[in-house]
């Protein structure tokens, strides 16, 4: 029985990583169809979605019958648990991906009203942020994932500048505030993927210690700890 349920185990983590590079893919083609102004990469991400949906259904399916059948207590509800949890902010980092292509799409290959600088950082930023907090879980790597939570800090910064720079751009000239607009929205966007990922890396050190980490404000103390 002890052996049927390890191999589930492995199993989930299998799942875990497959949805994971599902959702770093889609990061990196959402970033390179900003770049390249590539509509149809924009498009492979937006059609991508439906199998990020499909693989957080059977990972929670997978999750609920080692709940129900193996009645597992200790680290191994721990891991169960973190792993639905983590698995709804994966799936939002999917949408997300998605709503970014989708503005790339209505955009439409207009001409960019400022070189793009701080979004591609921004992307690069989540997407290792994503791809070290899943790496964390799979190697149960607490030191890891307690970096992860701390990079978080990179991305709202650079966030912040890329709002900074489109101010000045809609202050110099209003006609810019439509694509600003759009521009700012592709940034909260890689934003809030980061806090996904940090959402992640948390869950990661909840199976991990056994114990959550504190709130957003005392993230830092307690990741010292």
């Amino acid at each position: 029985m002890m052996r049927r349920f390890d191999e589930q185990l492995s199993e989930l983590d299998n799942k875990l990583m497959e949805m994971g590079t599902l959702i770093e893919t889609a990061i990196s083609h959402a970033s390179q169809a900003i770049i390249k102004q590539d509509i149809k990469l924009a498009q492979v991400v937006i059609a991508g979605e439906k199998q990020v949906d499909q693989m957080e259904k059977e990972i929670e399916a997978l999750c609920l019958k080692l709940l129900m059948q193996q009645q597992p207590v200790a680290r191994d509800l721990r891991q169960i648990s973190a792993t639905l949890k983590m698995i709804r902010d994966m799936e939002r980092i999917s949408d997300q991906a998605a709503d970014i292509s989708e503005i790339v799409v209505t955009m439409n290959g207009a001409t960019y009203i400022n070189s793009l600088e701080h979004i591609p950082q921004m992307a690069a930023a989540t997407l290792k942020m994503v791809s070290e907090s899943i790496d964390a879980y799979v190697k149960k790597d607490l030191k890891l994932a307690k970096s992860v939570i701390k990079y978080d800090d990179v991305v709202d910064d650079l966030f912040d500048k890329v709002k900074f720079d489109l101010i000045k751009l809609i202050r110099a000239d209003s006609s810019n505030g439509e694509q600003a607009i759009d521009f700012l929205m592709i940034a909260k966007y890689f934003e809030r993927i980061g806090d996904h990922a940090r959402n992640i890396a948390k869950g990661v050190v909840f199976f991990i210690r056994g114990r959550k980490t504190k709130k957003v404000k005392n993230d830092k103390a307690d990741l010292d700890s």
